[in-house]
């Protein structure tokens, strides 16, 4: 399902870029991890693979990352700014809220498409 999401200003510079969308699919694991999510920029840019993770302090967004040679995970793609995170984290916790209060939420297998 897509849904629109409230438009969140990222400030950069004095330039300022739009969270235009948020596409989130909850996942049923047994795992951590609650939703993946897709991100677009002022309709333009789009960033995949965006999960949504309940940790011990409650949920968190997770950067799309890959795993190196050496075992550890790199980010993909992130933000500069705590300022620019907060508001991504803002936008995409605030779908997965908003998803939540259907009584009946569509879940996914982790993995499918």
């Amino acid at each position: 399902m897509n849904y629109m999401a409230e438009v969140f200003y990222l400030e950069k510079g004095g330039e300022r870029m739009e969270v235009t969308d948020v596409r989130l699919r909850r996942v049923n694991t047994e795992g951590r991890m609650r939703a993946i999510a897709s991100i677009t920029m002022d309709s333009e840019f789009v960033v995949h693979d965006i999960r949504v993770i309940d940790g011990n302090n409650g949920l968190f967004v997770a950067m799309p990352s890959k795993r190196t040679p050496d075992g550890e995970f790199r980010d993909i793609a992130h933000p500069i700014s705590s300022h620019t995170r907060e508001k991504i984290q803002t936008a995409v916790l605030g779908e997965y809220k908003r998803q939540g209060e259907f009584e009946n939420p569509e879940y996914e297998e982790a993995g499918a498409s």
